[in-house]
């Protein structure tokens, strides 16, 4: 069963991976692949767990793994929601008509490090929510508006990892007292900005002409942004939502700061206050106008199908944590090699293929603070590895989930044109780390 249980995994990935030669929609193939993950586990706990468990345990960590799951899917919602609330009343054209240049190369560096710091103040999964809505303003080719979504992955999750509540892993190791705020800020800096930068520096001699922006017509008819509603919205109604939503996000993490309760509560507030805000600043609107600027019939169009494949993912890796197979891969790991920069990078790279939280909930589980104090490099390393490898494949962040979904990129094409930058990124950061602190 256990080998049944990681053969089911293995079987959903490719499926996913697969999508368009098989012309099933991921998030049918991830559905399937968590249920049926769980469904191996629960009818072979017995073989599984010789010793046997207690009645109703198995279903409790189901009910605790879901509840987990549920803290991403509801701060994915009212991300995704307050993006839409923006882009529908066009407060993101006070952005794009302020980025003139056509240039790839220019376009690529500026998008780049926009990603990079928003990514640090906010997180790397609302950054991405945000920069894919504002690529679809800029960039009419399918291709070129691939490649970008690429970079903007990399850029987020170089961004995210040097800051304390920039990435899930971050957050989790500062409130479990691996690292502190600062010790992460000082010691991951410049690897992150390695990692975003040797991908720009490589791109720079290669990917030179120009974008073609998206024409109004394209605008008109969603090309453009998210679901763009040919509504008549003042310019200063425009940027007060967007404004409003920036500030909203931007609350977040401060919320989560001041008040220690999970993001999700704090991006629910702020979702209360811009729907509270909105229905007041139309209210004098006709019934359908009124209707379609407010969080009632934006989130109706919220793009579910992304939601659910991120649930999907999820309840699979979940069932692995807890058959036991990711630790032993980190007691394989510990006893193959022993040296903790060649385990964090392979920890970066599994990453990339399953979600780094369990992985560095098992790393936190399997190294105490008495084997490594904190803030020690290992922590720190960890932390850059497990933001940064998963760039090198779609599915391997939750930025790589989520443009995924948004901009409907193909899982081998990525594989193709993205992975390498990614890696490329990686382990240049890993050397400028290994300089600064390794040596």
């Amino acid at each position: 069963m256990y080998t049944l249980l990681l053969l089911t995994f293995v079987v959903g990935y490719f499926c996913i991976a697969l999508e368009h030669p098989l012309k099933i929609d991921k998030t049918a193939s991830a559905l399937l692949t968590g249920v049926l993950c769980w469904t191996v586990l629960v009818m072979g706990q017995e073989a599984l767990f010789p010793g046997g468990l207690a009645p109703g345990l198995l279903e409790e960590t189901i009910l605790l793994h879901v509840g987990e799951i549920a803290e991403i899917l509801f701060f994915l919602l009212g991300a995704m929601t307050i993006v839409e609330l923006i882009d529908t009343h066009g407060g993101f054209q006070v952005i794009t008509e302020r980025i003139r240049t056509t240039d790839r190369v220019k376009l690529l560096w500026i998008l780049g490090f926009v990603t990079f710091f928003l990514s640090a103040v906010l997180d790397n999964l609302t950054t991405t929510i945000v920069m894919a809505t504002l690529l679809k303003k800029l960039i009419r080719d399918k291709e070129d508006l691939w490649f970008f979504g690429g970079m903007v992955v990399i850029a987020a999750n170089a961004g995210g990892a040097w800051s304390p509540i920039g990435d899930v892993t971050t957050i989790m190791l500062w409130i479990g007292g691996q690292v502190t705020a600062p010790s992460i800020v000082a010691g991951l800096l410049l690897p992150s900005i390695a990692c975003l930068l040797a991908p720009l520096a490589v791109l720079s001699f290669t990917k030179r002409g120009s974008v073609s922006p998206p024409s109004r017509f394209d605008l008109d008819n969603g090309g453009g942004g998210l679901h763009h509603q040919p509504v008549a919205v003042s310019p200063g109604e425009a940027s007060l939502v967007l404004w409003l939503g920036i500030i909203a996000l931007l609350f977040v993490p401060v919320f989560k700061t001041v008040t220690h309760l999970p993001p999700f509560m704090g991006m629910l507030l702020s979702l209360g206050v811009l729907w509270v805000v909105t229905e007041l600043l139309h209210k004098r609107k006709p019934e359908d106008e009124r209707h379609s600027l407010s969080v009632a019939g934006v989130i109706r169009r919220v793009d579910t199908p992304s939601i659910l494949f991120f649930l999907g993912i999820l309840l699979a890796v979940a069932s692995l944590q807890t058959a036991g197979h990711l630790s032993q891969m980190a007691v394989i790991l510990n006893d193959t090699f022993g040296n903790i920069y060649v385990i964090n990078l392979i920890i970066g790279l599994v990453s990339a293929i399953v979600d780094n939280v369990p992985l560095v909930a098992g790393a936190m589980g399997m190294y105490s603070l008495a084997d490594y104090p904190q803030d020690s490099n290992f922590w720190t390393f960890l932390a850059y590895c497990a933001g940064t490898g998963g760039s090198s494949l779609i599915i391997g962040s939750a930025a790589g989930v989520a443009i995924m979904g948004l901009l409907k990129i193909d899982f081998i094409w990525y594989l193709k044109r993205i992975t390498w930058l990614a890696l490329v990124g990686y382990f240049a950061g890993a050397v400028v780390y290994y300089l600064q602190h390794g040596l």
